[in-house]
């Protein structure tokens, strides 16, 4: 499995894919995964679950820029 960084809050994260996640489906919804989520507008972000989880039914970029990290599990919208 190949690591990168959360593009919302910066948290260390496992990309699932391949034969290494087979059985596992990348564990999908823990706070080490993430998967690229594609915007309205067409840009694209790799984000962790609790960055996902924290953003709002329609997001946008400014959102996205808005996501911080509190803990290990959770992710928050910062104020403007």
């Amino acid at each position: 499995m190949a690591r990168d960084t959360c593009e919302g809050c910066g948290r260390t994260v496992t990309i699932a894919g391949g034969i290494a996640n087979i059985w596992s489906f990348g564990e999908a919804g823990n706070a080490g995964t993430a998967i690229a989520l594609e915007l309205e507008d067409g840009s694209d972000y790799l984000l962790c679950y609790p960055c996902i989880a924290a953003l709002p039914d329609e997001p946008t970029d400014a959102d996205v820029a808005r996501l911080a990290r509190v803990d290990e599990e959770t992710s928050r919208l910062e104020s403007n």
